[in-house]
């Protein structure tokens, strides 16, 4: 997903403009800064791409994530349900509250199963947090009704995603509150860099508090501030933000690449009938980062993820294997495995994940193949990478 691979002199202007200046800080040093409000321009310019009111950045978006649980109030014993497959960050970011992070199955659209989400729920649920994971999204019409039922918290991590959309709105803007990751390999990148989105008031107002040390904002003097609560530091520097700026501009540049090269290779392996491709939910455009495909089983999607390595097809991983992005081999977690002493009630439900069955959503990762979708390819590239792919497939299933 790197917008890094197509750094210009539109990034190189913001960041000049912050160094000819010399005011790194986001907040504060009003006089010395030649009118150049990066993290706040960046802001305003997501608020347009996310169709949102408010648009909170951080510094990563593990802490958009804490930040967005934070804000809507989630804490220590409050149960989070999540997917199996994600990034690491999302149990971090949750147990970094003191919250419990309550695994549960994915379903074919490599995203959370609304009937597992159902099952999952104790009188400790607090929130569900969807992962909109490798481009693409889950059922949100139905996550919807599970959280409408039952009086919860919808927390949306789009980190993946940014580009895609569902009935019309932007990934990351249809929960209660959303998430992104703006870090250094995701679509448009500030370096390191994350953004809290939300259409609620309260929710936006204590993410900008809580990620500045309870600063509270008001009036231009930063030393005579006050604090209505506790806070950490998660802020963005405008460096950073400057880099984002320009990257957000270029974000359709950005998704047309994608698209065009991600319809080249989906059009080639369509041809093979032992490809099926993940579910998208009727309504949903994804932001073609990724494509995701289905082989008949676990052995047949190792052995043609064997081939492409050894044949020069990058950025193609099978992630049942994989040490970062789902449960089989998240060891230091189901061994909480941590610094510090963690709670009863975390270390109990950590515990529970070395005997829960999750044989569903190994059926849907153990089968998946998923492709990283590069901007900097050119299309006689992509053709020529397409037609190794459906090559190396077609002789996996002849031997």
């Amino acid at each position: 997903m790197p917008g890094f691979e197509l750094f210009s002199d539109l990034e190189r202007k913001e960041v000049n403009d912050v160094l000819d200046n010399g005011v790194l800080m986001r907040y504060g040093f009003d006089g010395m800064r030649n009118g150049h409000w990066k993290a706040k321009e960046l802001e305003s310019e997501l608020t347009k791409t996310f169709k949102s009111k408010y648009v909170q950045l951080v510094s990563s978006g593990t802490a958009a994530v804490s930040v967005a649980l934070a804000s809507a109030g989630i804490g220590a014993g409050d149960e989070v349900i999540m997917p199996t497959f994600t990034f690491v960050a999302s149990f971090e970011a949750i147990m970094m509250l003191g919250a419990v992070p309550v695994l549960v199955d994915i379903d074919d659209t490599l995203t959370l199963d609304p009937d597992a989400v159902e099952e999952a729920m104790t009188p400790k649920t607090k929130a569900v947090m969807v992962v909109q994971m490798c481009g693409s999204m889950a059922n949100m019409d139905a996550l919807r009704s599970v959280c409408d039922k039952h009086n919860l918290i919808f927390v949306e991590d789009a980190c993946q995603a940014i580009g895609g959309s569902y009935k019309g709105k932007p990934l990351g803007s249809i929960a209660d509150v959303g998430c992104f990751s703006f870090d250094f390999v995701k679509t448009i990148t500030c370096g390191e860099g994350g953004a809290v989105v939300t259409n609620k008031q309260d929710y936006y107002t204590n993410a900008d508090h809580y990620s500045d040390h309870g600063h509270d904002h008001i009036g231009n003097d930063r030393g005579a501030e006050t604090h209505p609560f506790l806070g950490y530091n998660f802020r963005i520097s405008e460096l950073n933000a400057a880099v984002g700026l320009a990257q957000v501009r270029r974000l359709p540049e950005f998704i047309a690449i994608q698209k065009k090269n991600y319809t080249i290779i989906r059009e080639a392996l369509s041809q093979i009938p032992q490809v099926s491709f993940r579910k998208v939910p009727d309504g949903g455009e994804e932001s073609y980062s990724f494509l995701n495909f289905f082989l008949p089983n676990l052995e047949s999607a190792r052995q043609v993820s064997r081939a492409f390595k050894d044949n020069g097809i990058d950025v193609c991983w099978n992630y049942y294997d994989n040490n970062w992005h789902y449960i089989r081999k998240w060891e230091h977690l189901k061994d909480a495995k941590s610094l510090y002493p963690l709670t009863s009630e975390i270390k109990d439900a950590l515990r529970k994940l070395k005997t829960k069955d999750f044989s569903q959503s190994d059926h849907w990762i153990g089968r998946n193949i998923s492709c990283l979708i590069k901007l900097s390819w050119t299309e006689k590239e992509m053709i020529a990478r397409a037609e190794k792919m459906v090559q190396l497939i077609k002789e996996a299933f002849k031997s």
